[in-house]
């Protein structure tokens, strides 16, 4: 169960990027921040008021888990809004650049905020954050999961998705047909850090505990990972290769002594093979996998 959680957390985690990658274009490599700003603040928020919150629905009879939900909704929500404003400071100056300078920025910001929690004790600074409430079930983790995945192809099938692919195509042809490149890039910045922070909060209150080294550059290079893998701006794409790639070290764990020299190689192995990705730019259709065409117009109307 705990493999699948972290899958779950995971595929937040790939989605949410790939609406910044992925859709728009840019090359963001701060993501491990965002998660961290999302599972610092939801974790201060449970153990300061939340926990008070479920003490008292838990003494007037309500169930556990009924207690819990209302501050575990709150804890994330405000460690979403916490990474999505990050997300907005950190891009409305930072997004009119662009390529390796971009990705240089967001590096440097999520450096910070992993500099900043190892050095503040207010939040257990290099030792950890310790007793923070376990609420995060399979539940909590499959709605963060369909929320972004949900929010994500909605967004692809509207005109501001449109608007994102025309902007990652060719920037200077958008901005001429009257894309505003500006506001749509901050836009996709703020979405991906707020899930990010979602992502943050699923992750503290499954563990119960926190450390800053979580949240290292290693972190954000995973996630890059699952996105290229997966195919860049292909929703389905970055889940499976989300939960592959959280499976793989656990799969070649009785291979212990090779393990990540064997999953390194794998990994090598399927960038030259598929340059563009386990699904490039397409998406997963269900109906075709398991053998039903899609219904022709009219059909439903008995064809009339």
């Amino acid at each position: 169960m705990q493999v699948v959680i972290l899958c779950g957390i995971n595929v937040v985690l790939a989605v949410s990027l790939n609406l910044i990658n992925g859709f728009t274009g840019q090359f963001s490599i701060g993501h491990a921040g965002f998660m961290a700003l999302g599972a610092y603040g939801s974790a201060m928020f449970s153990l300061h008021i939340g926990a008070h919150w479920v003490a008292a629905l838990a003494g007037a009879g309500l169930p556990a888990p009924l207690a819990a939900a209302p501050a575990f909704l709150m804890a994330a929500l405000l460690g979403g809004l916490l990474a999505a404003l990050a997300g907005y400071l950190v891009g409305l100056p930072s997004l009119r650049l662009r390529g390796d300078y971009l990705a240089i920025v967001t590096l440097g910001f999520g450096e910070i905020i992993r500099v900043l929690i190892t050095n503040i004790d207010l939040v257990g600074g290099p030792r950890g954050l310790p007793g923070i409430p376990r609420w995060v079930d399979l539940f909590w983790v499959g709605l963060g999961a369909a929320a972004v995945i949900g929010l994500s192809v909605h967004l692809a099938h509207s005109s501001h998705g449109r608007a994102l692919f025309a902007i990652r195509d060719d920037e200077v042809a958008a901005e001429a047909l009257g894309v505003d490149t500006t506001r749509y890039k901050v836009m996709a910045f703020v979405l991906g850090a707020f899930f990010a922070g979602i992502a943050g909060a699923l992750f503290a209150h499954f563990l119960g505990y926190l450390n800053p080294n979580s949240f290292t550059f290693i972190k954000s290079i995973e996630v890059i990972a699952m996105v290229v893998l997966g195919g860049m701006g292909s929703i389905s794409g970055s889940v499976l290769a989300a939960i592959v790639l959280t499976l793989l070290p656990e799969v070649l764990r009785p291979v212990k002594e090779y393990r990540m020299v064997i999953y390194a190689l794998m990994l090598i192995v399927l960038m030259i093979t598929r340059p563009q990705g386990l699904l490039g730019s397409r998406e997963l259709d269900l109906r075709r996998l398991f053998g039903r065409r899609p219904a022709a117009p009219g059909a439903a109307r008995g064809g009339a």
